[in-house]
């Protein structure tokens, strides 16, 4: 392949970035251009953060977190070390990724200088730079290559952010999550506009791009996520070929974890089974079914105390199944701890399972309930949609 693609993106692969980027390296591979990936990662080979794990298949230069990690463990700053942990748009005060704006302009450009070089070090001849979200891996490609295309893709994360960030500037928000806000705010407006094109996933982001970052519209592409409807698509298991696979997730290898644990440490037994299963015509029971992270914009606690009122009201059995979230990357209340507030009974946490586990999920699933707001996409509504899985979700955001 003659025509190739140097693709960035600063985080260790965790959310819907990821598999976006997964998706569209392997369709840019049938369209005849070779992609090179530089990404952070996490874990040995076989862990689910792992780069060299998720993007198999792929030509994947990674950087290691797990020093910066480590560090972060001993009670030193993770983004002040030879190889810096990236930060986040999400504000978890206490967390390794602190938000971007909770970060120092010398420490921006500690960022800026180590991705520099590792791309320096990594990359080879390529035509077009497809860099994802707005990260300092805009200002490191600019070092070392300052004459190549552009193209910034946006996930809706990083808007987000700068909304919420122009609100707290506004006010005069002083704490440390919001510290160095107009430093950041300038940066990835630089970013954005140097970029020669922008990708947004829905028309709602292509609105925001130009209020809140001053992008001509023009250089907007509104191009959606896909679903692989080969392997997203209507299935049918009996009860018993149900009930295996939630043995297999809930007890035989269970994923969800408390407050303050880590995974495994939510684990289930056969007897608590019972709930996927009419005690009356011994058929499936009606399983809901929540996908997603942790975030603020999820209202998974919502979520949960919602389900603990109205089960008093159902006629019939229906299990709640909150497939996702992952140690260290929860936003406010942490689910598992309201369920056991609320004496919330039949709530399932699966923990955090790979994408391609998610087929079989949703061929286990009657209904998918989402109580998420200001969604830029929404990927698993449409995923579940093509599995026809009904979703009951809020008429905000999304495509």
């Amino acid at each position: 392949m003659d025509r190739r693609v140097a693709m960035g993106l600063l985080f260790y692969p965790r959310g819907g970035s990821a598999q976006v980027a997964l998706y569209l390296a392997l369709a840019l591979r049938e369209a005849g251009w070779a992609t090179e990936l530089l990404c952070g990662s996490l874990g040995s080979v076989g862990q689910r953060t792992n780069a060299a794990t998720f993007f198999d298949g792929l030509s994947v230069h990674a950087a290691d977190y797990d020093p910066a990690l480590t560090a972060f463990e001993r009670g030193e700053d993770p983004i002040a070390q030879p190889f810096p942990l990236h930060p986040s748009y999400e504000d978890r005060p206490g967390g390794a990724d602190r938000i971007f704006t909770a970060v120092s302009p010398e420490l921006h450009e500690h960022l800026a200088d180590a991705w520099a070089r590792f791309m320096d070090d990594q990359l080879g001849r390529f035509d077009v730079a497809h860099l994802h979200h707005l990260t300092p891996l805009h200002e490191a490609m600019a070092r070392v290559r300052p004459d190549a295309p552009v193209v910034t893709h946006l996930h809706g994360t990083e808007l987000k952010m700068i909304d919420r960030a122009e609100r707290e500037l506004a006010s005069g928000a002083e704490g440390p999550s919001w510290r160095h806000t107009a430093h950041w705010l300038e940066a990835m407006r630089r970013w954005a506009r140097a970029s020669d094109r922008l990708l947004v996933i829905s028309p709602h982001d292509r609105d925001e791009v130009q209020r809140l970052l001053g992008v001509d519209p023009k250089r907007v592409a509104w191009i959606p996520n896909g679903v692989d409807i080969d392997r997203f698509a209507p299935r049918s298991l009996t009860a018993v070929e149900r009930v295996k696979r939630w043995r297999r997730w809930l007890v035989e290898d269970p994923q969800g974890w408390r407050e303050g644990g880590v995974p495994g440490t939510v684990a289930y037994s056969d007897a608590d089974l019972e709930s996927f299963v009419d005690p009356g015509t011994g058929e499936a029971a009606t399983v809901l079914l929540f996908v997603g992270r942790f975030t603020e914009v999820k209202r998974v606690p919502l979520l949960v105390r919602a389900f603990a009122r109205a089960k008093e009201r159902f006629d019939r059995r229906a299990p709640l199944v909150i497939w996702g979230g992952f140690p260290g990357e929860c936003e406010g209340e942490h689910p598992h701890t309201v369920a056991e507030a609320e004496g919330a009974r039949d709530v399932f946490f699966l923990g955090w399972r790979g994408h391609a586990e998610l087929p079989e999920g949703l061929a286990c699933t009657d209904v998918m309930v989402m109580p998420s707001v200001n969604e830029s996409f929404g990927q698993v509504f449409v995923e579940a949609m093509a599995c026809g899985v009904a979703v009951i979700a809020a008429n905000a955001g999304g495509p």
